[in-house]
């Protein structure tokens, strides 16, 4: 089945957070199963949209999910959630 952008993002916000919100760009390459250059590209717009944040420790470098990022997660859900009560 094809994952649609919303799908994505919510893949790649999940990702992290399952990680502890904190997750280095290889495993989160893996785990979003995109290619490197969707996944940059996808990754550029979420730090835009300040749902995640890029940092570094000793050299390697990190995402973070933000407070935003969360939430996004959140509403998701209840937006999952509300169309699959109609079955769709």
């Amino acid at each position: 089945m094809r994952r649609d952008r919303l799908q994505i993002i919510n893949d790649i916000l999940f990702s992290i957070q399952e990680r502890g919100g904190k997750i280095r760009p290889t495993k989160l390459l893996y785990k979003s199963n995109l290619a490197h250059n969707k996944m940059k590209a996808y990754l550029e717009e979420l730090a835009e949209k300040k749902l995640i944040e890029e940092g570094e420790d000793k050299g390697k470098k990190f995402y973070c999910l933000t407070e935003e990022g969360v939430r996004f997660i959140n509403e998701y859900r209840k937006i999952r959630d509300f169309v699959g009560s109609f079955g769709l």
